[in-house]
Formats: C-alpha cells, structure tokens, sequence
C-alpha cells in the first residue's frame, strides 16, 4: 500500500508487481485520494473514505485513460469536501440510481394512490396517458426541468387546446411530485411545475331556460337510448354529477324517506341527497330487472353506463341546444334554487360541495334575486311614497 505523492507522471509510470493482482498508490495531499494499477494494465482513481456510522467506502473517479489527473485531482477534492461535511459520495450515487422514471413512478406508486381515494379520474387518467406520459414518462424524476414543462403547456395551446386541457401538463405534474416528495421517492426534491403560472380559464355557466328544457325534453323522449328521457329529467331534478345518477342503486334510495344515500361522494364522504315528491314519482316507474341493483342501469348489459355521449349530442341537435353539456343540467338545478331564493349556503349543501366557494359561480345569481325581491318590497307599497319623487333637490 504505497504512499505517494500523486501526479501526472507517477500515475502514467505506475505498475502493478509481479505476482499481484492490483496494488493501490495512496496520495499523501488528498485524504483518501487513491490509484489502483492491476496487472491488466488498468488504472483507476477513487476516493476511499468512512461515513458516518464508519464504515469504508468508496468512490470511483474514473479510468486514468479516460480523465486527465488533473481533472481526476479535482474531482477527488470535491469529493472529499462533501465527505468532511457530512455527506456520503458513494451513498448518493446508489440514490441517484434508484430514481423512477415518470412511467414508472405513475405506474407503481401515483395511479394506485390515486385509485385509492379518487372516486372519478377518467378524464385525468386520460389526458395523463394520452399526452404526458408520452412526453415525458422515459425521463427520470430527476430530470425534468420547469422549462420543458412551460414549452408542453404552450405547445398544448399553440396546438388548439383549451387553456383548461393545457393547463393539466402544470396541475398534473405539480401534484404528482408533490405525491413524490411526501412518499419520500428519491428525484423529487425539486417541483419542476412549482411556480408556473396556469393560463386564466373563463369560467362556463350555461343554464337551461324552461323553454330549452321542454325542447331537451321532447328529444330524449325520441331517443334511441330508452334509459335518456330518465337520466335527463333526475339530473334536473337533483342536480347531482351524471356518475353519481349512473352509479346510483336501489339499496341506497329510501323512497319513504326521500333521501338518496351516496355512500362515497367525489369528496370523499357520504352524501344524502334529498328527494322531491316529484323525483320519487319518477323512480316509482323506472324499469327494472330482476338481479340488477342499479337505478338506471344499461338494459343491455344490466350495468352503470360508461358514457352516452352519442345519444346525448343526438337529442341536443334535435333540440336546437348547440353549446350544452350534460354538466350544465346540474347547474341549471343550481341556478332555479337560486332564482326561488335560496341561500348560497342551502344551494351548496343539494349539489354536494365540500366548500361553499364552489357554490361561488352562482353569487350573481343571488344578487339578481336580491334585486328582483327589492324591487317586490317597493312595489308592494304602492303609491305611497310617489309625492316624495317630486320633490327637488335643494339648489
């Protein structure tokens, strides 16, 4: 085990003795500082050196015919600072190894988290495997910058996407190193989404008047999908998500007691949805089979439908509605509560939000029925207070 000062020339003149496998020359600068010559002919720098439990470890550097000494001398010295302060070279480069790329991290550990709680994430589901995993799923969590996360929300808009869709590469990314960082996942110290501005989404509000809801009404009732006219009418009626009224079961629906039990909302908690006279009307005449626990199940397959996409476009062409959503039926049940004169409070309690800022969209509706009942209380008194407008302003 010689012990030498290490330069250039020692390096390209040291040999490993004859009879031996390797010999290690040892610097007398640099603590740890070492050179392997084996009988091979190859050389090699490392860094040798205890952690903090003392233990020996070691480095490697690099081949002598791959770096200068020079440069492997640095390397040595950068090394042997972060050992004196406390870190552990060899430990770092065994971490460095074990990070996930994205696929992998979405695959073994984000989409069965998700699936755990999250009630309904198709649309997440979709766009994640549709755009980006495909961009960036062969990357290292390590290795994504804030750059490349900016160029994919803009390329997303550039490209035609909602600002709504484009924004989904910063919401998506942001969370899934944040799901990272608390699982203790190594590369996900740094946030690559952390800071980027989202692009201002205009919030839609589209609500039916009763004259498009009696157009809606004779569409469905023609429609090729029996189950259509049911789905429509309750979904006014209720205003709760199309995946709650899909999922929906007859265990849950207490018809005397005209409550709906939701055992597992999209908040999470169990939901109870109260039931109008007219709503259990209706669900005294649904069809059933005999078997199928769903309230309004596929008559084919005697399961939830995943979607009706197709029979709903249909119906909203029959009726003239170009821009309508099926969501929009829950908000126009929002907004008739409103209009009647309902708290925000009572509004956000029948559509289930978890937080009445949700409820916050309908707040100019509230005002116009401020409005509307002001201008009742005035007209209910009359003429009474006609002379007092006829007086003039003091001059």
């Amino acid at each position: 085990m010689p012990i030498i000062h290490l330069d250039a020339a020692v390096v390209r003149n040291a040999k490993c003795p004859e009879g031996k496998s390797r010999i290690d020359f040892f610097d007398t600068h640099i603590k740890g500082f070492v050179l392997e010559a084996r009988s091979t002919g190859g050389k090699t720098y490392y860094l040798r050196y205890r952690d903090a439990h003392g233990r020996q470890r070691q480095k490697k550097i690099g081949d002598a015919q791959s770096i200068s000494f020079d440069k492997a001398r640095t390397a040595a010295q950068r090394l042997r600072s972060q050992v004196v302060l406390g870190g552990n070279p060899a430990e770092e480069k065994k971490i460095k190894r074990s990070i996930p790329t994205i696929a992998e991290f979405y695959r073994d550990t984000y989409l069965p988290y998700l699936q755990s709680y999250r009630r309904n994430m198709e649309s997440d589901y979709s766009f994640n495997l549709t755009h980006l995993l495909p961009r960036f799923g062969s990357k290292h969590l390590d290795e994504l910058t804030q750059e490349e996360v900016i160029y994919a929300q803009q390329s997303m808009r550039e490209a035609g996407y909602a600002a709504g869709t484009a924004n989904k590469f910063v919401v998506q990314i942001r969370y899934m190193y944040n799901v990272a960082k608390k699982r203790g996942i190594p590369g996900a110290e740094f946030n690559p989404a952390a800071g980027v501005k989202q692009y201002p989404v205009q919030g839609r509000e589209r609500f039916l008047t009763q004259e498009e809801i009696q157009r809606l009404r004779s569409a469905v009732e023609k429609s090729a999908n029996t189950q259509l006219k049911f789905i429509v009418a309750l979904l006014l009626m209720l205003g709760c998500r199309k995946s709650e009224l899909l999922n929906a079961q007859w265990a849950h629906m207490d018809l005397t007691r005209r409550i709906w039990t939701i055992p597992l909302s999209k908040s999470g908690k169990t939901r109870y949805v109260p039931l109008s006279i007219e709503a259990v009307e209706l669900l005294k005449v649904l069809p059933r089979w005999d078997g199928c626990p769903y309230v309004l199940p596929n008559p084919k397959t005697r399961k939830p439908f995943r979607d009706f996409h197709e029979p709903w476009h249909t119906a909203c062409r029959r009726a003239g509605l170009k821009d309508v959503r099926i969501h929009d039926l829950r908000h126009t049940f929002a907004s008739n509560l409103v209009n009647a004169g309902y708290s925000l409070f009572v509004v956000s309690r029948a559509l289930g939000h978890a937080n009445i800022n949700q409820t916050a969209r309908y707040s100019h509706l509230a005002d116009d029925t401020l409005l509307a009942a002001a201008d009742a209380a005035a007209d209910a008194m009359g003429d009474t207070w006609n002379e007092l407008k006829k007086v003039s302003a003091p001059s």
